[in-house]
């Protein structure tokens, strides 16, 4: 049950990571505000670092102390967060190649998940 709450709370704490940080680089395209504060926004990054540490933490625990299934899935995140972001923000379509990167994603998620 721990890995459990360990492997959801990691996962969440990634995609919120992946949120912020496409705020923090792409928010430029966004408004003026953050276009014109580019040293603000990179100060962001102290501390999105450690909502990734902590992410890191509690996916590597959840995996029993195993590297690569947190870094697959903090990728896909990134991946799933960056798509889903751009369409509402910029209108920008998921196409057939974007859909099948996603499923991709998703897959990957659920292969470090129920694969033991």
């Amino acid at each position: 049950m721990n890995n459990l709450i360990q492997l959801i709370r990691g996962t969440l704490l990634f995609l919120f990571a992946q949120v912020l940080v496409y705020y923090q680089i792409n928010g430029q395209f966004l408004t003026d505000w953050i276009k014109e504060r580019p040293l603000t926004m990179s100060l962001l990054g102290v501390p999105i670092s450690f909502i990734y540490i902590y992410a890191t933490k509690d996916l590597v625990e959840a995996f029993n102390g195993d590297l690569w299934p947190q870094r697959l899935i903090g990728f896909s995140m990134g991946m799933i967060a960056f798509a889903f972001l751009t369409w509402i923000h910029f209108q920008q379509a998921i196409t057939l190649k974007t859909a099948v990167t996603l499923a991709l994603a998703t897959a990957i998620v659920v292969i470090q998940i129920i694969w033991k």
